[in-house]
């Protein structure tokens, strides 16, 4: 992988990562695109930039980080669990059943899911308008929805945000609660493939792997700025729609 290719994986990374849209789908494009194959080389920079997209959460949300915010932090955890223990119990099926058919099914069944919650979903009526707000229950049935998240293609962003609005949680408030969620569930993912490909990050191209951190730092820190303020005026319809499209496109061309 030369840098070239290690700043096209890292915006991707950087801009799908915390968007509804899967960033597994998007991969599995630009991989076959830029003729780059799944190695371990791969796998150990993929850790990588997904260090990099949690430290962009963190200096973003890094106000949220302190122990006056202990009981928020002991929800996102409760959330974190059911994940955690279903990616355990089922990682060895979860292998099994990634196929690029899968990945397009599933953003078209997402997508056709944003379109219609969005369709019954009033942003006034909503119980819980700050992710402080965010009740035990609400924080269970996001962990819950979560869970969805280990079917290629499905979005881990986007099965928490509409578990959250589903819940009675605004649109803004789900997607920062899911992006605060995003940095236990990443850190350990990101921990466990790195202790998996550690010895692959012998001999491989440093440089590249130092500029595909910096380049998905920015992109995930601006991607999620940018995000914020478009929900401040429009709804995830559009990202329904990209979602159907896409996925149409995969089954075109697999």
């Amino acid at each position: 992988m030369d840098i070239i290719q290690a700043i096209i994986i890292g915006i991707i990374e950087g801009f799908t990562e915390f968007l509804p849209i899967s960033s597994t789908g998007h991969m599995i494009v630009a991989s076959e695109f830029l003729g780059i194959e799944q190695t371990a080389i791969i796998k150990a920079y993929e850790v990588i930039i997904q260090f990099a997209a949690i430290l962009a959460v963190m200096l973003l949300y890094r106000d949220k980080i302190n122990l006056k915010e202990i009981e928020l932090w002991q929800k996102i955890m409760m959330a974190f669990l059911p994940l955690a223990i279903v990616g355990f119990l089922l990682k060895d099926w979860i292998k099994e059943i990634f196929t690029i058919s899968t990945v397009a099914w599933m953003f078209i069944i997402g997508g056709v899911i944003f379109i219609v919650v969005e369709y019954f979903h009033k942003d006034e009526e909503s119980t819980s308008k700050e992710v402080e707000e965010v009740t035990w229950i609400q924080a269970l049935w996001i962990g819950l929805g979560q869970i969805l998240s280990l079917v290629p293609g499905t979005s881990r962003a986007g099965s928490t945000i509409i578990a959250g609005m589903l819940s009675g949680v605004n649109r803004k408030t789900s997607t920062e609660f899911s992006f605060l969620l995003a940095i236990p569930v990443m850190m350990a993912v990101s921990g466990y493939d790195l202790l998996k490909h550690y010895d692959e990050f012998i001999g491989a191209d440093l440089t590249a792997f130092a500029v595909g951190f910096v380049v998905a730092f920015v992109v995930a820190y601006l991607t999620i700025k940018l995000l914020i303020v478009f929900l401040q005026r429009f709804t995830f319809v559009a990202f329904g729609i990209y979602r159907i499209l896409f996925g149409l496109l995969l089954l075109m061309v697999i």
